[in-house]
């Protein structure tokens, strides 16, 4: 009996339940979209993108920079401070607790991100949008940050571009929030003003106060593909006209078919794509002779 209890069951036990560092806890991804399982290396090398499904996943912003900037070299520009609680909003927790918590989180102050680097060796400015700090909601600081790309793209005298990924203005900030859709079409419109182009990279999901502002006016829009890119969603638009929208509505590809993008760009083509672009618009001669 102690040869069957100390021997036998204690190897049966282990091959039936493994213990759990024999298996890392990073190995596997989950994709959002399709929810299948995904190699995390595999994942990484295919920039964030489910083989399965092909859906772009949602990137952190020092990751956009990485993955665009020659060689993941880029030079960070600080957005000046902003009121934090402008309107004293509290619903269940205090939005200053609720900010906390996601500075917490992310170990960042806000959604959006600026630095300016090089693309194909080409200068440009990016402004780009984390989505998981709240959201991605569009509040005071986003506002400012847009304006200061702005105002540095047009003092380095090169390109801005924007890679929104929101779900629309920020509720806390009431209306103030609100404010932020013709601030930031004006900071659009400086770039425009000093003959620089401003483009726009549409990423899932671009919506709300966004869509309906800054990310639709660029010279030249781009989208990942399957962005889900509108002003209100799915479900509110099918109740108010009581009626049943196409499969693909609102995502990058029926926005392209009906003009509203320019190209449907893959991840791994978007470097090469956006350096093309950028020698075509701001080096015009040495493109044609080439």
């Amino acid at each position: 009996m102690n040869w069957l209890t100390n021997f036998v069951r204690p190897k049966i036990q282990a091959l039936v339940h493994p213990k759990k560092t024999d298996v890392p806890e990073n190995l596997w991804d989950t994709c959002s979209k399709c929810e299948q399982m995904v190699f995390h290396k595999d994942f990484i090398r295919e920039l964030y993108v489910c083989h399965h499904c092909n859906y772009h996943a949602r990137l952190p912003a020092h990751k956009r920079f990485e993955l665009l900037f020659d060689e993941g070299v880029y030079h960070r520009i600080e957005i000046s401070p902003v009121l934090k609680d402008p309107i004293k909003f509290k619903d269940s927790k205090k939005y200053v607790d609720r900010l906390k918590e996601y500075q917490a989180k992310t170990q960042e102050d806000d959604v959006l991100f600026v630095a300016e680097g090089k693309i194909e060796k080409n200068p440009l400015v990016v402004a780009v949008f984390d989505f998981s700090f709240m959201g991605g909601s569009m509040g005071l600081s986003v506002g400012q940050g847009l304006v200061q790309a702005a105002q540095h793209a047009v003092s380095r005298r090169i390109p801005l571009l924007v890679i929104p990924a929101s779900g629309g203005a920020r509720m806390q900030e009431g209306i103030l929030s609100l404010m932020q859709m013709p601030r930031t079409t004006v900071a659009v419109q400086m770039v425009r003003e000093a003959k620089l182009p401003y483009w726009v990279l549409l990423t899932d999901p671009t919506m709300g106060g966004v869509a309906a502002s800054f990310a639709m006016l660029g010279d030249i829009t781009l989208a990942e593909p399957g962005a889900i890119v509108g002003f209100a969603g799915r479900r509110v638009i099918e109740e108010t006209i009581r009626g049943k929208l196409p499969d693909n509505f609102q995502c990058a590809e029926y926005l392209f078919d009906h003009g509203m993008v320019d190209m449907v760009v893959p991840r791994k083509n978007l470097r090469a794509t956006l350096g093309r672009l950028l020698s075509l618009v701001m080096h015009p001669r040495l493109s044609s002779s080439v």
